[in-house]
């Protein structure tokens, strides 16, 4: 998985190193532009999709909250009852969420800085992924989904950027600017190649808020 980890280490360089800020402001109740509001509205819409595809009851559940940012998903899946694994590539990120984290939650929560494909992590009942998967290429993405799938009885509920007009777009200007300093580009996929390849996966929902489109897919073990 060379492609994998070139592409780990450019998102982990961001969101370490460039973009810290700008995410624990997004994620806060902060003000934020106008255009920054439409993403976290999106962000915030995904995230209850995402949420609703497990029991509002996860007492007993293992969870593995693959791509934890700033921590708003592991702190209502620990909320729910789960035991959470909170992994994110990057230590500053896991900081905020950890500071973030409710004392009375903190007894349900594990966090660790790292690959979230990482076997040490461990068995879970289900894994949730919202937009760490979105810079990847389709086959880095089935591979990752394999090496965790086969640690996972329930199912991985995760997001891509689907292949829409204008994200394609958006793409190929990112490509035109490889500079080592830029912001990853999201891998607009094709639900139709990712189906091919991964097995039992079925689509739940599209967001589109502003400049926020993801889509939301869930494979069955």
């Amino acid at each position: 998985m060379a492609d994998y980890s070139a592409t780990r280490d450019r998102v982990e360089h961001y969101f370490d190193r460039s973009a810290t800020k700008v995410w624990e402001r997004l994620t806060s109740d902060a003000p934020v532009s106008r255009i920054r509001e439409t993403v976290r509205q999106g962000r915030d819409r995904m995230r209850a999709i995402m949420l609703s595809r497990l029991p509002a009851d996860l007492r007993g559940a293992r969870v593995l909250d693959a791509g934890c940012g700033t921590g708003l998903m592991t702190a209502e899946l620990a909320a729910r009852g789960a035991d959470v694994v909170a992994v994110d590539i990057s230590p500053q990120l896991i900081g905020i969420a950890e500071a973030r984290l409710a004392d009375g939650l903190r007894q349900r929560v594990t966090f660790a800085a790292g690959d979230m494909t990482d076997p040490a992590h461990g068995r879970f009942d289900y894994v949730l992924a919202m937009d760490s998967l979105i810079y990847y290429a389709t086959p880095d993405i089935t591979a990752a989904l394999a090496k965790i799938g086969n640690r996972t009885d329930q199912s991985i509920v995760f997001t891509v950027a689907p292949k829409t007009p204008f994200l394609m777009a958006f793409f190929g200007v990112g490509k035109l600017f490889p500079r080592a300093d830029r912001s990853p580009v999201m891998v607009p996929q094709a639900y139709a190649a990712l189906a091919r390849a991964v097995p039992n996966l079925a689509r739940i929902d599209r967001v589109t808020s502003g400049f926020y489109i993801s889509e939301c897919l869930e494979m069955r073990s």
